[in-house]
């Protein structure tokens, strides 16, 4: 074995998953007597001939979109599933938390189904004895655990599930997206208890939906789409290229793809070019089923984001500052046009905005192919978590509130926190704890 390999906790080498689908149950009968064998199927690809390694005490994130091949992965790798073609090599003990339960048997009790788990994940009795006790604290749950698991709810079933997979010190924990069902203070709970372990040296593979967690925890990204590799790297860059994914901008994700794999030393010089004389949208992900209208008087040709170091991108640190920056470009004159920002909630509810008007800000009239360049810097006091920007162009005509160009959700805003307090936003509070000692 070389000294790579040896490094290696899990090694992914051309892994392919097929599944054969049938239009009716009767074709896999007669598929199966066929004397020609003719096929009566066809085939879904899973995964497509992927590889991928995780190096011994790395924390890596796998993520995609629904249907990519995450969970199909993390069961190969488990030994849940057996590849179509391909290999993987593990290095060391897994605990893995897949599906809900999964593993567990329904009419056994938590403590029955501790034993039985630790049995299979090859611990002795005795060893799980000693273990039991950090179980059960970490579990919380109360005398449910001398009870049939069939009668949890899901939250007490995660939480016994997520504290028998994190107490039993394994050296490779795999997660599927368990810690969705928990209440945020056990999640929270669970994710210091996995720092712990990661400094500790355990080897974490993690599939979640919460990109915050994604950048916050892991030192590498493996990004899937239908079943085939995309890239790997930087938690950030691989977020980013995840949010081009999920707003279909598939031509602006092949371009970056092709300038990362370009190694002839050209890809430096036209990113250069691009960025000089280059439109700022195009470095950010733009909702491409974003809602516009207006009277086409003046016209939003362009918009960016900006973070603290002045780098283009729709990933935000919470307690910094940031820019929004839109472009206005006018088919006609106009007395005193108004420039505005929000940002909403995912449920459309508007948490944040300003606008040039209440701003107080010194704005000309313009003529038909004037534009303007507008900047909002301030500091990004919102939770971590995924929000919607919309920006307009408007004006008021003879007491009237005219629209010349509205950009509903027309870009994300993904806010990174380490010290999320409580509600929308953070006060930002300084805290003053006297302890006045008993005489």
């Amino acid at each position: 074995m070389s000294q790579q390999a040896a490094d290696n906790a899990i090694t992914v080498k051309d892994v392919t998953k097929i599944y054969k689908l049938y239009e009716k149950p009767v074709d896999r009968l007669k598929e199966s007597l066929n004397p020609t064998h003719k096929e009566y199927h066809r085939k879904f690809y899973a995964l497509n001939n992927i590889s991928f390694e995780v190096k011994k005490g790395e924390t890596v994130g796998i993520i995609g979109t629904n249907g990519s091949g995450k969970s199909t992965i993390l069961k190969i790798i488990t030994g849940v599933l057996t590849p179509t073609t391909g290999e993987v090599q593990v290095e060391g003990t897994i605990s893995a938390l897949l599906e809900l339960g999964a593993g567990f048997n329904m009419d056994y009790t938590g403590i029955e189904n501790i034993y039985m788990n630790g049995t299979m994940m090859g611990f002795s009795r005795k060893e799980m004895e000693d273990k039991l006790q950090d179980i059960l604290d970490f579990a919380d749950i109360g005398d449910f655990v001398y009870q049939p698991v069939k009668t949890y709810s899901s939250g007490m079933f995660v939480r016994l599930a997520f504290a028998l997979a994190i107490n039993v010190e394994p050296e490779i924990l795999i997660v599927d997206e368990a810690l969705s069902v928990g209440d945020v203070f056990f999640q929270s709970k669970c994710y210091r208890r996995m720092e712990e372990i990661r400094q500790k040296g355990t080897t974490i593979l993690m599939v979640t939906h919460d990109m915050g967690s994604i950048i916050k925890y892991c030192d590498r990204v493996v990004l899937l789409n239908k079943g085939d590799f995309v890239a790997e790297g930087a938690p950030g860059h691989m977020v980013d290229l995840y949010k081009k994914i999920l707003a279909n901008q598939m031509d602006s994700l092949e371009e970056e793809l092709q300038e990362m794999n370009d190694f002839s030393g050209q890809s430096e010089g036209r990113k250069e070019k691009r960025e000089k004389g280059g439109l700022m949208k195009e470095k950010i992900t733009i909702n491409s089923n974003r809602t516009e209208y207006g009277d086409g008087r003046a016209e939003i040709y362009d918009l960016g984001l900006f973070d603290e170091r002045g780098n283009l991108t729709n990933l935000l640190l919470k307690g910094e500052m940031f820019t929004i920056k839109e472009k206005i470009r006018f088919h006609t004159s106009l007395e005193s046009p108004i420039f505005t920002y929000t940002i909403k909630d995912k449920k459309g509810s508007d948490l944040s905005g300003t606008n040039t008007m209440f701003e107080g800000t010194d704005i000309k009239p313009v003529r038909q192919g004037d534009s303007y360049e507008v900047s909002f810097t301030q500091k990004m006091t919102l939770q971590g978590g995924e929000y919607l920007l919309s920006m307009s162009c408007t004006g008021f005509e003879n007491g009237e509130h005219v629209v010349y160009h509205r950009l509903y959700d027309v870009a994300n805003i993904t806010v990174i926190s380490n010290k999320n307090t409580v509600g929308v936003y953070d006060m930002e509070s300084t805290v003053e704890a006297k302890l006045n000692p008993q005489d």
